[in-house]
C-alpha cells in the first residue's frame, strides 16, 4: 500500500473487494488472486481491470504483491499473463498499467515485459505515469 493514497482499514479493504466482485459481474474481469504454486498461500493480485484515464477507457494491467515475495519474478510473470488475457480473450488493442513514478519496483515490472511510457496523468490526484503495451507488440515478443 505504499505507493496508494493511504492504507486501507478494514473498511476500505471490504470496499475494495466489492468492487472487484462488481468487476467480474460487470465485466466479466478482474484481479486474481495470486498463490504459490507448491501451497495454498496467496502472495499477492493480479489481472485486468477497466480503467478511465483523461476521458479513455482501456484495460489496465494491475498487481500487488507481498513485500517478501518480491524480486522473485512473480509480478512480472502474472503480469505477462495478464496482458495475453486482455489481448487474447478480452480483444483489447492495447493494455496499460498505471504506475505512481517513485514506484520504481512497478515500473521494472512493466519494463521488463516490454511496456513503454507513454505519458504522465493526474490520476485519482496524484502524478501516475502510464505504459503501454500495443497487441502487435505483445505478438511480436511471443
Amino acid at each position: 500500500m505504499q505507493f496508494y493514497p493511504k492504507t486501507f482499514g478494514r473498511e476500505d479493504a471490504k470496499q475494495w473487494v466489492a468492487r472487484n466482485q462488481r468487476r467480474y459481474r460487470e465485466d466479466g474481469y478482474g484481479l486474481f488472486a495470486v498463490m504459490l504454486k507448491d501451497g495454498e498461500e496467496v502472495i499477492g493480485d493480479c489481472g485486468i481491470i477497466k480503467q478511465n484515464v483523461e476521458g479513455e477507457t482501456a484495460m489496465e494491467v494491475g498487481y500487488h504483491f507481498r513485500r517478501d515475495q518480491w524480486g522473485r519474478g512473480y509480478a512480472t510473470e502474472a503480469a505477462r499473463a495478464c496482458m495475453g488475457l486482455g489481448f487474447d480473450s478480452f480483444g483489447a488493442d492495447k493494455v496499460i498499467s498505471l504506475i505512481r513514478p517513485e514506484n520504481v519496483p512497478s515500473r521494472r515490472v512493466a519494463e521488463r515485459n516490454g511496456m513503454k511510457l507513454e505519458r504522465e496523468v493526474v490520476h485519482y490526484g496524484l502524478l501516475h505515469l502510464v505504459y503501454v503495451m500495443r497487441h502487435k507488440e505483445f505478438e511480436a515478443s511471443r
